[in-house]
């Protein structure tokens, strides 16, 4: 678990219970830009959610927080039914008026560290079909579409894998 990584004036560390309410404002903050139609209304209680994903004792929520403010998140654990060495990348989110900075890359590399020390081999997730920002962050992260898992037809959904580096003798 991450607990206050100083990265530069940033801080990355692991999500408290009572941030549940600004994780859901910035999560939707982040998801209105890829709908352009507005976000589509399915009955999801958001906060419920995010305090269910924080709460979660087989999962991790970690944040990227910048003047006492969180500016990322990212959400995962292990999916049912998938090998321990898999990890699934949830919730993703950077705060839309801190895109192109560098938040999600420091956040993203938090991430591959803590699912390394973790023993993961292969992280997943599905990126919204319209959300070419979010694919084209994931490409330069090193994500790939899954080759076990392509979309259906219907799907407004792509699947990605990434290969967990190995840690290496010179770390």
């Amino acid at each position: 678990m991450i607990s206050n990584r100083v990265v530069g004036g940033r801080v990355i560390r692991t999500v408290l219970p009572a941030e549940a309410e600004a994780v859901t404002a910035l999560h939707a903050r982040a998801r209105a830009t890829y709908y352009p139609d507005g976000v589509p209304e399915d009955g999801t209680d958001w906060l419920a959610a995010w305090r269910g994903a924080i709460e979660r004792p087989d999962g991790q929520v970690l944040c990227l927080v910048e003047d006492g403010r969180i500016v990322a998140i990212a959400s995962f654990r292990t999916p049912p039914d998938t090998s321990a060495e898999t990890v699934k990348l949830y919730q993703f989110h950077v705060d839309p008026d801190a895109w192109r900075s560098g938040i999600g890359t420091a956040l993203h590399t938090a991430c591959v560290e803590q699912w390394r020390a973790d023993g993961r081999r292969t992280a997943v997730l599905d990126v919204h079909a319209d959300n070419e920002r979010a694919q084209a962050f994931y490409a330069r992260q090193g994500w790939i579409p899954d080759p076990d898992n392509p979309p259906a037809e219907d799907d407004h959904h792509l699947f990605l894998r990434y290969s967990v580096p190995r840690e290496t003798s010179g770390e």
